[in-house]
């Protein structure tokens, strides 16, 4: 990604993370942080990853913040019409990052215990 992009990225995850956390209905009252954004080389197009703590059902909180996109980018045009010429499309993903390394955590928990049992017999 260009500087340029990674400016741009920086700036809408900034206010979409303030948009959100001053819309909480839009998230089901729910802990989200926007863990990337990636935007296109020519800034029309923007991919959001949401890291969804605590969620019982995550593509469920997924489709309530894709139901509210139009009203999320219109918010954003707000925050950067002095910064930007265009808004970009929006287009939210779960980011399960987080969720693999929880899972090799307990991998590496379970090989870690099984040595310790190997090595007292």
């Amino acid at each position: 990604m260009s500087v340029r992009q990674e400016k741009f990225a920086g700036l809408i995850q900034q206010h979409i993370a303030e948009i959100l956390q001053r819309n909480k209905a839009w998230v089901n009252n729910q802990f989200v942080t926007i863990s990337k954004v990636q935007v296109s080389p020519d800034l029309g197009y923007a991919k959001i990853y949401l890291s969804l703590f605590t969620t019982p059902s995550k593509q469920l909180l997924l489709d309530t913040v894709k139901t509210h996109t139009r009203e999320i980018r219109k918010q954003l045009a707000g925050k950067i019409k002095n910064q930007a010429r265009i808004v970009p499309e929006l287009e939210f993903f779960v980011d399960d990052s987080l969720d693999y390394v929880f899972h090799m955590e307990e991998v590496f928990k379970k090989i870690n215990s099984q040595d310790q049992s190997d090595n007292k017999e």
